[in-house]
């Protein structure tokens, strides 16, 4: 599966998904895309998932018509979300198109 994290997801969190390709919005030059877009950029190169942690995400854009699932993290906090890789990892496995998963973090 094609993972895209946005700019608040922990590149560490990467290492702990190796079934999946990961990218970042900011590898791909999207930094400065706004979330409409970022969905849109997204979903036009591939990706499956995105894993981010804007928990308004939802509810600012109109997601009924997306393709893309999405994995939302409550905290940016690196050492909060090890605690919860398994929680993570088992969320993204799970995704299907045009899911939404908010994955607790302790």
């Amino acid at each position: 599966m094609k993972v895209l994290f946005d700019q608040g997801t922990p590149v560490p969190l990467r290492s702990h998904i190796s079934s999946h390709h990961v990218a970042t919005a900011y590898e791909l030059g999207w930094a400065t895309l706004k979330n409409g877009e970022l969905l849109t950029a997204a979903e036009k190169d591939g990706f499956e998932v995105l894993v981010t942690t804007d928990t308004n995400l939802r509810y600012q854009q109109n997601l009924t018509q997306r393709k893309i699932a999405l994995v939302v993290l409550g905290t940016t906090s690196w050492p909060r979300i090890q605690k919860n890789i398994k929680a993570i990892v088992t969320a993204i496995d799970l995704a299907t198109p045009n899911s939404y998963q908010s994955v607790s973090i302790n």
